[in-house]
């Protein structure tokens, strides 16, 4: 099986503010196709800035993010949507779309001009409400959803978009227990499929959960990559946390780890 590289950022640096303070650092990251990344670190890391310029919504100072091997800022929004699909942490709607409405939307970049969705995108879209779960929604507004519902109806238009790549912003931060358990197991059946995917969490066991890739992310710094089991250790993760921390393990669930606080 010949493995190729979906997504390479190359010596990212990013400054924002009035001050120009370095949000991201030298950051550099490969993901192949078919892999899992998982973006562990505090709040103000630098993951939500590394996702915008993953995104192409932010212009990084210094550096490249290539898409598919071409340079995200050479390509049009429409290009980077046909490459990139994204799940935000929440949404929000002014007009009542229906659910289908909504995930339809990610057919847009399939799209010609101001031609309209055809069979074959109102396949998709059902397909992917009903592999996420939400097709008995489709006919509600989104804005009438709970928190959990609109996160699912927005991972579901992410997956009709159909892109070779994936990026998650804490995707499973409003959901119960079952559903985030459905969300990552469609994670892995998405990167068996051959998508790349990212997702951003503050819950180090997710990683575990999926055996995945995992980068360190603090300060704007990448300070470790690799598998969750050789780098999620006791020790890194109360130093990327800046707190102590226990690490707890289920052996009888075949090695499932969790991180809580330590309290003092």
């Amino acid at each position: 099986m010949v493995v190729t590289t979906a997504l390479e950022i190359v010596d990212l640096c990013f400054r924002r503010g009035a001050k120009r303070d370095l949000t991201l650092d030298s950051v550099s990251l490969a993901l192949r196709a078919g892999e899992l990344l998982v973006l562990l670190g505090p709040n103000g890391a630098g993951k939500s800035t590394l996702v915008h310029c993953l995104l192409g919504l932010a212009t990084p100072e210094r550096g490249q993010v290539r898409a598919q091997g071409a340079e995200l800022r050479s390509l049009s929004h429409r290009d980077i949507a046909r490459r990139i699909a994204y799940v935000p942490q929440s949404g929000y709607s002014a007009f009542a779309f229906t659910v289908e409405q909504l995930v339809l939307m990610g057919r847009t970049a399939h799209i010609d001009g101001i031609g309209s969705p055809s069979l074959r995108d109102r396949e998709i879209a059902r397909r992917a409400m009903s592999d996420i779960g939400v097709d008995h929604l489709r006919a509600e507004p989104f804005t009438q959803l709970s928190g959990g519902e609109r996160q699912l109806a927005l991972i579901a238009r992410a997956v009709a978009q159909d892109a070779p790549i994936i990026i998650m912003d804490e995707p499973t931060s409003s959901l119960d227990l079952g559903n985030q358990g459905r969300v990552l197991a469609l994670m892995k059946t998405l990167a068996a499929g051959g998508k790349a995917v990212i997702m951003t969490t503050h819950l180090p066991d997710q990683a575990f959960n999926l055996d995945a890739r995992v980068a360190l992310l603090r300060g704007g710094r990448l300070i470790a990559e690799g598998r969750a089991r050789d780098v999620c250790d006791r020790e890194s993760m109360s130093r990327l946390y800046g707190a102590p921390l226990l690490r707890l393990e289920d052996a009888e669930a075949r090695g499932v780890v969790a991180f809580v606080p330590e309290l003092f």
